[in-house]
């Protein structure tokens, strides 16, 4: 199965990629891990992405988050997904809404044992809920193991999008 929508890409100025990229590499180790940790809750990613630093770009580090996400075991795809929940709704969104995506989710955690994930990157905020809805219900049809890929899949971009986020902060 194909992922719901491409990844984006975060324009960051030239200057700015220098700077926040210089402070990522020059992070300690172990403050990095922790910080890592909130982009992708996998030791074993964070340890991989904090090890192989210095980075000479964000594509460098973005291509070495994608190799360490592509080395995850079923274990760490577990830990990982137990630490993810839903993305938040937008502030006006209908509380049928509220309704139909939470039963929707107690749907997919009850098949697949863990939460949805599901990257939302460049997508308009009120298209989100109709988004995250015919994903969740276009997932269910997946057996346990397509739906580990996608899941992988989506976690992966998750984590490029998260990474990008830290070096805009």
């Amino acid at each position: 199965m194909t992922p719901t929508h491409l990844p984006g890409r975060v324009a960051i100025p030239h200057q700015k990629r220098a700077t926040t990229l210089e402070r990522f590499n020059a992070t300690p180790t172990e403050d990095l891990r922790r910080t890592l940790l909130t982009c992708l809750h996998s030791l074993r990613w964070a340890h991989r992405v904090a090890a192989h630093r210095p980075y000479p770009t964000p594509d460098a580090l973005l291509a070495a988050s994608d190799e360490a996400a592509y080395d995850l075991t079923p274990a760490d795809l577990g830990e990982a997904l137990a630490a993810e929940s839903l993305p938040p709704l937008p502030e006006d969104a209908y509380s049928v809404a509220h309704l139909a995506l939470g039963a929707a989710h107690a749907a997919y955690e009850a098949k697949f044992g863990h939460a949805f994930v599901v990257c939302l990157d460049d997508l308009p905020p009120n298209e989100a809920v109709d988004h995250v809805l015919a994903a969740i219900r276009s997932r269910l049809a997946n057996d346990p193991e397509e739906e580990r890929v996608v899941a992988w899949e989506e976690l992966r971009r998750l984590a490029q999008g998260r990474l990008l986020d830290l070096l805009t902060e």
